[in-house]
């Protein structure tokens, strides 16, 4: 029995997660492996009426679990920045998600905003590292308030995190089969001390991946490189806040958050998975939002626990109804929230 922890999350994080859990139920069943589901209400609604982010027992309590499945986090009645600390940001640091991947893939009948591009062209993964960096919050303020204030953040990494980073993303690239590159994105030219120790490592590494081609972009060459010749790219890895960056790049380039997933993955414990997009707290109720990127965010949940299997049979249903579909935008999908969930359920099917 794999055992799920589901955070629905806030405004429509409910409605997607509800008929994400559908269809892993239906593929539960049609591969005949056990799920059950553990849903917890930690979200905006929550922290107003108790002033809590996360209770003192969440963290063990999660790592009791197989996997986490997320919805989605933000309310418009939390000042921005308190959940995402409190809840997101916490989740992967104390768990030690230290990978954020990002598959960038257009799936046949999604539209681009990039000319003259289509599926064959858009299809790389980004392997983001996601717990040190800036986000840690070293820093601080001195004369806070004050014509003379001064604020500091620190960018912080350790050999350690950058190495088992790096060797995911190797890894990642072995395992696609695809043109067997690594990128990394960095700026070596500017961020010296930080950025040495990231592509040092990365030149190590490479030695013990003779059959993966390394290569080196700067950061504002990639996200040119993204827009103007994504097919380029095969794997890129970089560091926390550049990855920030460009997997929101990644997902407009693959047709919008409407159909991006990702995973904060610890390899050797209790991984995370969610849609990109936000709550979208105005079509809250309305039965009108997109519920493909928590669908596949979904799929890659059960490829982590061991299920290919299923993973595949959910994508490829995914893709067929994503064909049926008049848009990925909320409201002009040509079904509603729960008929793409039907839909996509009554598809998984074993080969």
């Amino acid at each position: 029995m794999s055992k799920i922890a589901v955070i629905p999350g806030d405004g429509t994080g409910p409605e997607v997660m509800r008929e994400g859990i559908k269809v892993l139920k239906k593929a539960s069943k049609v591969f005949s492996f056990p799920l059950s589901f553990t849903q917890f209400d930690w979200g905006g609604d929550r922290y107003l009426k108790t002033g809590v982010t996360l209770p003192d027992d969440a963290i063990s309590t999660l790592r009791e679990f197989d996997a986490i499945y997320l919805g989605a986090i933000g309310h418009p009645d939390v000042k921005p920045g308190i959940l995402e600390t409190g809840i997101l940001l916490r989740l992967r640091f104390e768990l030690d998600q230290y990978i954020n991947l990002r598959p960038v893939k257009l799936y046949p009948n999604v539209e681009t905003p990039l000319a003259n591009k289509g599926p064959a062209d858009i299809d790389f993964v980004i392997v983001r590292e996601n717990v040190e960096g800036l986000y840690i919050g070293s820093g601080g303020f001195l004369k806070k308030g004050t014509p003379d204030e001064v604020a500091i953040q620190e960018m912080i990494y350790t050999r350690k995190g950058v190495e088992r980073c790096i060797r995911f993303a190797f890894e990642v690239a072995r395992k696609r089969g695809g043109k067997k590159k690594l990128t990394m994105a960095g700026k070596t030219n500017v961020l010296t001390y930080v950025q040495d120790l990231w592509y040092r490592t990365f030149m190590e590494v490479a030695k013990d991946y003779p059959d993966i081609t390394p290569d080196y972009a700067h950061i504002d060459a990639t996200t040119m490189w993204m827009v103007k010749n994504p097919e380029w790219f095969d794997v890129v890895v970089t560091e926390n806040m550049f990855g920030d960056i460009i997997t929101d790049l990644g997902a407009i380039i693959q047709g919008g958050m409407g159909v991006a997933a990702g995973g904060n993955i610890n390899p050797q414990g209790v991984s995370m998975f969610e849609p990109i997009g936000g709550s979208a707290p105005k079509y809250t109720g309305q039965n009108v939002i997109n519920p493909v990127a928590t669908i596949l965010a979904g799929a890659m949940m059960l490829e982590q626990i061991g299920r290919r299997d299923a993973a595949a049979a959910i994508e490829k249903s995914t893709m067929a109804v994503i064909g049926k579909m008049q848009s990925m935008a909320a409201g002009k999908m040509g079904f509603s929230t729960s008929q793409i969930g039907d839909m996509i359920a009554a598809g998984v099917a074993a080969n």
